[in-house]
């Protein structure tokens, strides 16, 4: 069997150990033309995303990447946008089953396992595709604090203090990791966590802008990226701390000006 045989199947490896439709889940991200960050720090999960309005006579109001899932957990979605929506949902219910059937809200992980679960099957059934989209999931641990997430279509999931997602993935995360070796007067390189754990609110906000500014060598307006945050900090308005918001443009706008007169 060629190469062209091994990827009409989704259930099939080549002689390579490679699953090529898994593989091309993986190019469709990386060919949205979207790229996401998300950062964390002491009391605070950011996600930023591009915001991309292909169509001047289109609401700008109903273009959005970012997803509330419950008050506390949200998430940026890079990929296909009707895959992402379809996923999202999901979310939305297997978290409404966990309080249903549990009593209390769905941590982050959990959360975060049992989608990676989903997204596994979807790699092995005949009758199905991958989805061809990466979930970073954000939130509160009543525990643990802030919490990010990042799920691929192979159903792999992992705990980030950075990370980024589409089309500019590698070089943000490149431009991430130099910044946080930075961190803590040059400790951040050998204990990351404790690095992170000293990071602000503002600072937070700032890295994630930051990287996607650089990354893309823009000066973004407000209307052309997306801040989604949850925070614990003194800084958040009483009413929305702890919850899943999306900033609105004002509020984007005053931490451009911030990074730009900083910058």
């Amino acid at each position: 069997m060629s190469r062209t045989s091994y990827d009409r199947y989704l259930t099939v490896f080549s002689p390579e150990g490679r699953l090529y439709q898994v593989e091309y889940a993986f190019k469709a991200i990386s060919g949205s033309g979207h790229t996401s960050v998300s950062v964390r720090g002491y009391d605070t999960s950011v996600v930023i995303t591009q915001k991309k309005i292909p169509d001047k006579l289109l609401d700008a109001s109903t273009v959005t990447h970012l997803y509330s899932i419950t008050r506390t957990i949200g998430c940026v979605m890079t990929g296909l946008v009707a895959d992402a929506r379809a996923q999202v949902l999901r979310a939305q219910q297997e978290a409404v089953q966990w309080r249903y059937k549990y009593g209390y809200e769905i941590t982050p992980d959990a959360l975060a396992r049992r989608l990676a679960n989903i997204n596994q099957v979807y790699t092995q059934r005949a009758g199905m595709r991958p989805l061809g989209i990466s979930m970073i999931l954000i939130g509160i641990d009543p525990e643990y604090g802030p919490q990010c997430f990042k799920l691929d279509p192979a159903g792999y999931f992992v705990g980030f203090h950075a990370t980024a997602a589409g089309q500019k993935q590698q070089e943000a995360m490149n431009h991430l990791e130099k910044k946080w070796k930075k961190l803590d007067k040059g400790k951040g390189a050998d204990d990351a966590a404790a690095a992170g754990k000293k990071l602000s609110r503002a600072e937070v906000i700032e890295i994630a802008i930051e990287a996607m500014s650089t990354v893309h060598a823009t000066d973004y307006k407000a209307g052309e990226i997306e801040i989604g945050i949850v925070s614990t900090a003194q800084d958040e308005d009483l009413k929305t701390r702890g919850e899943w918001r999306v900033m609105d443009e004002a509020e984007v706008e005053r931490y451009l000006l911030a990074y730009a007169e900083k910058d």
